[in-house]
């Protein structure tokens, strides 16, 4: 039966190598590949899936990737296109994991990623200023978002992002200024995809907390944190890759360190990390296979390479079963009308929390006037020019590396 869906399939692999600047430039290019060009779906269908997946946590553009295929051979080609669409960028990322960790002894973060790390900082202000204009455009959305990045300041704890997101949603709600056009007769519901993704997540927790149980550790225990970790993030995280950023911050880095222990990789490894996401095609969520290698590079390049592997794993899969329990009372969905008005909020307060990494992960950086110079640079290139994000990274490596020859 797959034999048919070769041609889409061919069109999603060269897709997952020329989709660049996050999930509104991918959705430029599924008009190109999708609508334009093949007329897999038309045009209101594209964007219809797309409003229904910024719903769901994870990535929106894999999720309206994914509803495509399902639209054309169901369940078992939305998968096969997941995998296509996330292998080019996991697989670099994880590469790129392998280079930082064995060529750092040599300076090489010092030379060539010298001013990737604030440029990264550079991008997260971007995406905050242009979410803004859009997600804050009344005082109530205005102090939703203020409150989100204050308090994601003053919190240390990754449960606060759920936290933000369900007060912000509480709080739109109560404006009965915004309802549906229509109200859809309820479909039936799957409930297995969504008993699997609760039973995986208590499972997941359960062994997360066995694994590095005090005095009963086991051996490359580490893994089940990394699984748990990832699957949470996964579960919870609205907004796209910029959202996933100052969750990881706050595992990886400031968690250990307010237990006493060392973290488990370092504020400038991560900057690193999402710096060199901008210039892969695909996914930002890719950089869960950086992520999960240098957690697990400590324990050899075979246990390196299933980090890698366990993380992005971990951090698609939520969003992959919730879509698969929701989409078949999309229209539904759509339509309901606390989902609808709680949108409003969730946005704004996912503005705050991006706003709030952009300041801790400055605050994490050597106060030098060099990288104030390259934040601001990297803030105008993007707003001002349209020069691709590859290049800017590229430019950024090329400067360091001649800086320090």
């Amino acid at each position: 039966m797959l034999l048919r869906h070769i041609p889409f399939l061919r069109a999603v692999f060269f897709y997952s190598f020329t989709a660049f600047g996050g999930p509104q430039g991918h959705m430029g290019m599924m008009v190109r590949t999708f609508v334009q060009k093949r007329k897999d779906v038309t045009e209101d269908e594209l964007l219809s899936y797309n409003a229904f997946c910024q719903m769901l946590p994870g990535p929106s553009s894999t999720q309206t990737v994914m509803l495509i295929a399902m639209k054309r051979g169901g369940i078992p080609l939305a998968i096969i296109t997941l995998l296509l669409w996330v292998f080019p960028a996991a697989f670099l990322m994880a590469l790129f994991s392998f280079i930082v960790y064995y060529f750092n002894a040599k300076g090489v973060e010092k030379s060539v990623f010298a001013y990737v790390q604030p440029m990264s900082v550079g991008f997260v202000c971007f995406a905050a200023a242009k979410m803004m204009k859009n997600s804050t455009q009344h005082v109530a959305t205005t102090v939703i978002m203020l409150g989100a990045l204050l308090t994601t300041i003053a919190v240390r704890s990754p449960w606060v992002f759920p936290a933000i997101l369900l007060v912000a949603g509480t709080i739109s709600n109560f404006s009965d200024k915004r309802i549906p056009d229509t109200v859809e007769k309820p479909k039936p519901i799957n409930w297995i995809n969504l008993w699997l993704f609760a039973a995986i997540f208590i499972v997941a927790g359960i062994f997360s907390e066995m694994a590095h149980t005090k005095g009963a550790e086991w051996p490359h225990g580490k893994i089940f944190n990394v699984f748990e970790n990832f699957y949470r993030f996964g579960s919870i995280v609205f907004g796209g890759g910029q959202a996933l950023l100052p969750m990881m911050l706050f595992q990886f880095v400031n968690l250990p360190k307010s237990h006493g222990l060392p973290p488990a990789i370092t504020s400038p490894q991560l900057l690193t990390g999402y710096g060199m996401v901008q210039a892969v095609p695909g996914p930002v969520f890719s950089i869960a296979s950086f992520i999960g290698g240098m957690v697990m590079s400590g324990y050899g390049p075979v246990w390196q390479i299933i980090g890698c592997i366990t993380a992005t794993t971990a951090l698609f899969l939520p969003s992959t079963l919730l879509l698969f329990f929701f989409f078949p009372i999309f229209q539904n969905l759509r339509h309901h009308v606390v989902i609808f008005r709680s949108l409003e909020g969730i946005n704004a307060a996912v503005v705050g929390i991006i706003w709030a990494s952009g300041f801790l992960l400055f605050k994490s950086l050597p106060f030098e006037w060099s990288n104030l110079v390259v934040i601001g640079i990297t803030f105008c290139i993007l707003k001002f020019t349209k020069i691709p994000s590859p290049f800017i990274v590229i430019g950024w490596m090329l400067l360091g590396w001649t800086m320090n020859m």
